[in-house]
């Protein structure tokens, strides 16, 4: 599937307001940092991710000047304000260290 493709597939999904109550419920538990509602809310985005993941055939580039943020963006496309959420950031976070962890095992 391209990346628009899975942006239709999820909206049709997820209508527009059950998106941004996910991303607001995550915003207002990452806040009160609950712990327990903080698990099952990410829990929805992982496998929400994972399903962009694989309708993709995403994989980790082989060289990290080639890495591919599609399946961030697609789903920062999808769920409004979830770039404002520490999920994203945490998976941001992720692919920087990875890139960072490619590069040095290049460099040996």
């Amino acid at each position: 599937m391209t990346p628009q493709e899975i942006e239709a597939s999820l909206k049709v999904q997820y209508n527009r307001d059950l998106r941004k109550q996910i991303v607001k419920s995550i915003l207002a538990h990452e806040k009160n940092n609950d712990k327990e509602a903080l698990q099952s809310s990410y829990h929805i985005l992982n496998q929400i991710f994972s399903y962009v993941l694989s309708e993709l055939g995403w994989s980790i580039a082989e060289e990290s000047n080639k890495w591919d943020e599609t399946p961030l963006e697609i789903m920062a496309v999808t769920f409004p304000k979830l770039k404002s959420t520490k999920w994203y950031q945490e998976q941001h976070l992720f692919t920087q260290k990875s890139i960072k962890v490619e590069s040095e095992m290049l460099q040996k």
